[in-house]
């Protein structure tokens, strides 16, 4: 009898897929996306509603042939990519490659990859969803008519190898505006003043200056400061108020994809993509020793906060059963979504709740845990017990002077004892009695300025660019990539800085795209694809909105004259002429170069590290050599370059025996595209060289040197013996791998 195809995206999602499924059942892969626009040209025909010239991708065409010949023997076809809009486009695709193939093709939606989950999934198997398919089909063609029509501008405009993006631009745009609020950004003088002072109990505790003579205390000049210092020095300190309040903080709702990135980057330092990467691991299954391939998160691309009651039930038998009665509230906690959300999945949540992070720590490599822990951490503190908090309030005068001291203390903390944004204690006050005399300990001016506002981080740009309403979470992860790969923006000790160049083309962009570069049109434009999705707007005529709009500003901008032979203009100064620095190309990509070209050619790298000396001469000509940043890495050569073209040759030697006998050890060498490869020492007389990493351990049936398979490590990772004539191998236990891997290498 014939069995039944389901097709998924990944060769991860489709293991632990196959091991829910019965034997009437054949798993594969699409690999994501199996068609998509071409490459080479617009691929949409504007003139006939918008028409796209899908394809498949040409990597992709071993994949469909597969998938095609499954699809032919199968009874029925299942389609199960992910639940959103991208899944919907996935399997609308495949039915068109499939159909002919096989007529019976159906659509199920997983949410979480468990026994129950998939189970639930077969249970309501049904059709594809046209509307989510024309949204994901408007946004694509959207971003193609940017993508391919502006961008070509720029590089005929301004130079090659230049982007622009529909939301990328936008974000590029607020980074841009960000920094030119720092530079313009005037620091203004303030002091402030504060009292340290004892009453009849311990502890001492500080007191802040906040109001003279009854209005909020200004103090702009240092004279002005000393001035009050030695008024209050002789004036008594009365405490004049106590107010303690009782308060309650309840716990934030489980993660969204967008306070996901926020937390992982705030709390973990991910970067946005890392964390998607990570996030994606969790949720189409790890090897979980007993249980075998397990999903741990319900679907991790998602805007509501909705849970499901089995949810509901599972995180309160786990406080229930691992805290004290206090810390279970009575109700399940209900949380309530925000207008725009689509509420197509649920929030993320561990998928179970009898698999704590300790527990399965064994079995997950480092990241994962961090990530799961905090994934676990955030959704059972969000249906734990409020935290109840003292807050106490002195307030003290020495007229006409009147100071406040806040304190905080936790009487119960709830929730937080798994999730908190804050530290658990604030200043602690002492018992004191109303109007009690204070004694004077010390008194501190300080001198302050007014801070400009913060760059970006991964964390508070993808935070703005959601209050805003710009793009979707599952788009910021490639977004900050391209700023960063176009060289737009800089990455400094976390923050964004623009370069001159993302300056310049973000303000091009906005003189000549006014509308299209506009926060509130971009925003708007997400509010349109949600109507899409639901069926509410039809899509082909906002296309043709779009597209006049598009066109217009095209046209004009054509006229307009580029800088591409001169060179876009950059804030630096030549140090060798004083001229202007402009930013120009060559084959090799951007650079700096004076202005002043040909009298002057001085010219530095854009957007790379500056080469680093080092404690070492050349050997061939004695300039000093210095520590230089290529494609592939790091290295070092001679700072008299082009003259001098000495590179130094980084080798290691490992102090294992080359396997061909010939006295010669193994060196661990990098290739020219920077792979990591294990030679011969005895090179050019011994050309043994393997890719595979050797480790000083013998085969207990030959005694050769064992070598682990590098590139199977995410996989199934194993010891084998490269001896020919043997045919010993180990497989290595998953908490084994990188124990095994440090005898042979410092990689961690």
């Amino acid at each position: 009898m014939s069995k039944n195809l389901v097709i998924v995206e990944s060769p991860a999602k489709a293991k632990t897929v196959n091991r829910y499924l019965g034997s009437g059942y054949m798993v594969k892969a699409s690999m994501g996306h199996i068609r998509d626009l071409p490459k080479n040209k617009l691929g949409v025909n504007v003139e006939n509603d918008f028409e796209p010239e899908y394809q498949v991708i040409p990597d992709k065409k071993k994949v469909a042939t597969e998938l095609k010949k499954a699809a032919q023997k199968a009874q029925s076809v299942f389609l199960a990519a992910d639940p959103d809009r991208e899944g919907e486009a996935i399997c609308w695709h495949l039915t068109q490659l499939l159909k002919e193939a096989n007529p019976n093709i159906y659509r199920v939606l997983f949410h979480e990859i468990t026994k129950s989950g998939v189970e639930e999934a077969f249970k309501g198997w049904g059709d594809l969803d046209l509307n989510k398919i024309n949204a994901q089909q408007a946004r694509r063609i959207l971003d193609r008519l940017v993508g391919y029509l502006i961008s070509p501008l720029l590089w005929k405009k301004i130079g090659k190898g230049l982007s622009a993006g529909r939301v990328q631009s936008i974000a590029l745009r607020l980074i841009c505006e960000r920094e030119k609020e720092i530079k313009d950004f005037t620091p203004e003088e303030y002091w402030t003043i504060q009292a340290l002072l004892r009453a009849s109990q311990s502890p001492d505790f500080k007191a802040n200056l906040v109001k003279i003579k009854g209005k909020k205390a200004k103090i702009k000049k240092e004279k002005e400061a000393k001035k009050i210092v030695s008024e209050l020095q002789k004036i008594p300190f009365i405490l004049d108020d106590i107010k303690v309040k009782e308060k309650k903080k309840n716990p934030p709702p489980p993660y969204i994809t967008s306070t996901l990135q926020q937390d992982s980057f705030r709390f973990l330092r991910f970067s946005v993509k890392k964390t998607m990467t990570v996030a994606q691991r969790l949720y189409e299954g790890l090897e979980i020793g007993d249980r075998g391939l397990t999903g741990l998160i319900t679907y991790m691309r998602t805007d509501s906060v909705r849970v499901s009651n089995e949810a509901l039930a599972g995180s309160r038998k786990y406080i229930q059963e691992n805290f004290s009665p206090d810390y279970l509230p009575k109700r399940a906690r209900v949380f309530k979504n925000k207008k725009k959300a689509q509420d197509a999945h649920e929030a993320i949540r561990p998928t179970c709740f009898d698999l704590p992070p300790e527990k399965i720590k064994p079995y997950l490599k480092r990241d994962e845990f961090r990530l799961y822990t905090l994934i676990w951490n955030r959704f059972v503190a969000s249906q734990m017990s409020p935290a109840v908090v003292e807050e106490t309030e002195f307030k003290i005068t020495a007229a006409p002077y009147e100071f406040k001291a806040k304190g905080e203390v936790v009487k119960f903390d709830g929730f937080m004892t798994l999730y908190s944004k804050q530290k658990k204690d604030k200043l602690i006050l002492p018992q004191a009695q109303k109007g009690e005399n204070l004694k004077l300990l010390d008194l501190e001016s300080k001198q302050n300025f007014t801070q400009p506002p913060p760059r970006y981080t991964e964390g508070s740009l993808v935070k703005d660019l959601e209050a805003k309403g710009i793009g979707r979470p599952s788009t910021y992860a490639p977004i900050i990539s391209t700023l960063q790969d176009r060289v737009y923006v800089l990455k400094e000790k976390g923050k964004f800085i623009p370069t001159d160049l993302g300056i310049f083309v973000t303000d091009y962009l906005i003189k000549n795209f006014p509308d299209l570069m506009e926060v509130e049109f971009t925003a708007n434009l997400e509010e349109v694809l949600d109507s899409i999705s639901e069926g509410k707007k039809e899509w082909v005529e906002y296309l043709k909105t779009y597209y006049s709009l598009l066109k217009k500003d095209l046209d004009e901008a054509m006229k307009v004259q580029g800088v591409r032979k001169k060179g876009i203009p950059s804030d630096e100064v030549c140090p060798q002429c004083g001229r202007q620095m402009v930013i120009r190309e060559s084959r090799y990509g951007k650079f700096l170069a004076c202005s002043g070209y040909p009298d002057c050619t001085y010219k530095k790298s854009l957007g790379k590290k500056e080469a680093k000396p080092v404690d070492e001469n050349c050997p061939r000509c004695g300039s000093q050599l210095v520590v230089r940043y290529g494609k592939y890495g790091s290295f070092v050569a001679c700072s008299n370059y082009p003259q001098c073209t000495y590179i130094k040759k980084e080798r290691e030697d490992t102090g294992i025996a080359c396997p061909n006998g010939c006295g010669g050890t193994l060196m661990k060498r990098k290739s020219r595209k920077g792979k990591i490869f294990y030679g011969c020492s005895s090179f050019p007389q011994c050309r043994f060289a393997t890719w595979d990493q050797p480790l000083p351990q013998s085969c207990p049936q030959c005694g050769q040197n064992f070598v682990l398979r590098r590139n199977s490590i995410k996989k199934n990772p194993f010891l084998y013996c490269p001896n020919k004539d043997c045919d010993y191998r180990e497989e290595l236990e998953p908490e084994k791998i990188w124990e095994k891997e440090k005898l042979g290498s410092d990689r961690s």
